[in-house]
């Protein structure tokens, strides 16, 4: 960030104000580390923060720090309201375009209060009063911490913003796998250790505390996996039906895209699920190396996201979406 909007921010948090700290709809845990580690952060420093979130976050990450704090608008939209419309400032945190609020978009496009705007995602909109927007991290929780440093509060990171911001960049990073964990994201995650942030425990928290519906709707995925060996790409799909004849609960389709990059010659993964309340098919892609899945999505399925990870939707039945992705992926050059 440049130093006049630093000293900006900085004049505009010198007084305690009542804030609301938003992440994206579908919020993962890199969306709720960074508004936790925010909401930790602010309140430290005497402010009044929310976080509000468009709908509710995944059960694996509901032991955060503060997770007991978050309202859901979906499910308390007036309250909601009145908190953003009393707001004095906004965060946004890991979305750069205000619809990736869903119905939220309505009431924080009306808003006339700051915005500032910490995100690692390509081509962000022009709503913030405040952008820090920088594609070469790999998660926001790591653009939160340069934040937090930025205004010369780095000695507030304690153990449980600590936490918060582990669990986003662990999470974000692949398990610290992903092309755009970089050394500096290394140090950092060595600083959070020292201050007591269990990196041991944390994985646990939300790797291995599945459901059996979940194991059972992950081998659902897995015996529903389709390989184009020639395009070296591989996909998956789940209907309605099937989530629910597994008793489905929100995150519980949370990573198994990524199970297809374990193929060996595939550097191309999706996955299809069927949401019959939304009427549409929501897709996440996956990628290794320098095939744009980011382009992929916006160009064909109204989405975006990074190169290597990215999401899309469409409102077509489950299979014409997979019979247009199937020709789509037979004339791409890999």
């Amino acid at each position: 960030m440049k130093t006049q909007e630093i000293q900006a921010i900085q004049e505009l948090l010198s007084t305690p104000k009542k804030i609301a700290i938003i992440p994206h709809r579908g919020p993962d845990g890199d969306a709720m580390g960074s508004t936790l580690a925010m909401y930790h952060f602010l309140l430290k420093n005497h402010h009044q923060p929310t976080v509000i979130s468009p709908n509710e976050m995944p059960h694996f990450l509901e032991w955060l720090p503060g997770a007991n704090t978050v309202k859901t608008y979906e499910k308390e939209k007036a309250a909601c309201t009145k908190i953003l419309e009393e707001a004095e400032v906004i965060f946004t945190l890991d979305f750069n375009a205000l619809h990736r609020t869903g119905e939220m978009e309505t009431v924080l496009s009306t808003l006339k209060v700051p915005l500032i705007m910490i995100d690692h995602h390509q081509f962000p909109d022009n709503y913030a009063t405040f952008t820090y927007s920088d594609t070469n991290f790999g998660s926001t929780c790591e653009m939160v911490y340069n934040f937090i440093s930025f205004l010369g509060k780095k000695a507030d990171i304690d153990e449980k913003i600590g936490t918060c911001l582990y669990t986003g960049i662990l999470t974000d990073s692949g398990s610290f796998r992903f092309p755009k964990t970089t050394g500096t994201t290394h140090r950092i995650i060595a600083e959070l250790i020292d201050l007591g942030v269990q990196n041991t425990v944390i994985p646990t928290l939300l790797f291995d505390n599945s459901s059996f519906g979940r194991l059972q709707i992950l081998g659902r995925a897995l015996q529903n996996m389709k390989i184009v060996t020639e395009h070296k790409t591989a996909y998956t799909y789940l209907t309605q039906d099937e989530l629910d004849s597994f008793d489905h609960v929100k995150g519980d389709t949370e990573g198994i895209v990524n199970y297809g990059l374990s193929i060996k010659g595939i550097i191309f993964t999706a996955i299809f699920i069927e949401n019959k309340d939304e009427k549409i098919i929501k897709i996440s892609f996956r990628s290794q190396g320098d095939f744009d899945v980011n382009q992929f999505a916006r160009d064909h399925f109204n989405g975006g996201g990074h190169i290597n990870a990215a999401g899309g939707k469409s409102e077509n039945s489950m299979g014409d979406t997979i019979r247009k992705f199937e020709d789509l992926v037979n004339k791409l050059p890999i």
